[in-house]
């Protein structure tokens, strides 16, 4: 039987943690986290960076993503395992997802207890996700990740526990995944902002993104994707200045589509120029208009992608 590999990047989170007087932080090494036991599988760890995934910057995940395609890009390669922490894997992972042509697996673990912890979870999270990634059956599904005994798909999963083992769900267990390219881009990623809409948000949070120059705004709205009528009037100005909206809901679970009206319902938001994610929630929307913009899409390819990422 031949010797399958992996390669293991890790990049901190509380897998990676040990409990200190200033809290848990980061400080095992690539070495300490590969599972004692793998059978025919060989682990090559690649030690990438040591972070709280909630200190990560978009760089930071473009620079996991670039580590991914390093390792596939040795045809001896069978699969590769990210390990990360929870706070921000669903945008990592789902970056990762949305330039994953290779159809080779890839799969995202982390932990919810540090390492030293009684209840530490991260090692039987890293031996599965290991043995997942060696599995040729995990070829073609896209980016993976594998948590508590789960396995869900990247695209349309978001943390659901601060403490439970199993940390994820998803909005939708099989999205398509149009791909927004095969490789990265050059340059600076793309800056776009998430604003939250709730009673009484002030319309100055639209304004300020555009002052500010940022290339995108998702907003992360209430019910199927509505908001006040004033913020639709942002919204359309915002448009108009070449800003490309993309409207989410703070809902887990259920479509976003436009179906009120009234000023500020989703109708209104799409007449004003704003695109729609029906699945996608906001913290991945956002990874997606970042990628997107990031590969110079114009405003008729950003509501493309969206709408491709509809089963309906």
């Amino acid at each position: 039987m031949s010797t399958r590999q992996v390669v293991m990047i890790t990049t901190g989170g509380t897998a990676a943690s040990q409990t200190t007087a200033d809290g848990a932080v980061p400080v095992l090494h690539a070495a300490d986290l590969v599972p004692s036991t793998t059978g025919d599988v060989t682990v090559r760890p690649v030690e990438l960076m040591a972070k709280d995934s909630s200190a990560m910057t978009v760089r930071d995940q473009f620079a996991i993503v670039a580590a991914v395609a390093d390792a596939l890009a040795d045809p001896g390669v069978d699969g590769v395992v990210v390990t990360h922490g929870t706070d921000t894997l669903e945008e990592t992972a789902y970056l990762a997802d949305v330039f994953a042509a290779d159809p080779r697996p890839v799969v995202f673990t982390g932990a919810q207890y540090p390492a030293d912890h009684p209840a530490a979870d991260g090692p039987a999270n890293i031996a599965a996700a290991v043995a997942l990634a060696a599995d040729p059956q995990s070829r073609d599904r896209g980016v993976l990740v594998a948590l508590g005994g789960r396995v869900l798909r990247a695209r349309g999963v978001f943390k659901v526990s601060t403490t439970d083992v199993v940390g994820f769900d998803t909005v939708h267990p099989d999205l398509p995944r149009p791909l927004v390219a095969d490789a990265l881009p050059e340059g600076h990623p793309a800056r776009v902002d998430l604003l939250a809409l709730y009673p009484g948000v002030s319309t100055g949070t639209i304004a300020a993104a555009v002052a500010q120059r940022a290339a995108g705004i998702v907003l992360s709205a209430t019910g199927s994707g509505n908001t006040h009528p004033d913020i639709t009037a942002e919204v359309n100005l915002a448009v108009q200045r070449g800003v490309s909206v993309v409207v989410s809901t703070r809902v887990p679970y259920g479509e976003v589509e436009p179906t009120y009206g009234g000023g500020g319902g989703g109708v209104d938001l799409a007449r004003a120029g704003a695109v729609f994610s029906p699945w996608l929630r906001a913290p991945q929307a956002r990874v997606a208009l970042i990628a997107l913009l990031s590969c110079g899409a114009d405003g008729d390819a950003v509501a493309a992608f969206f709408a491709a990422s509809n089963p309906a």
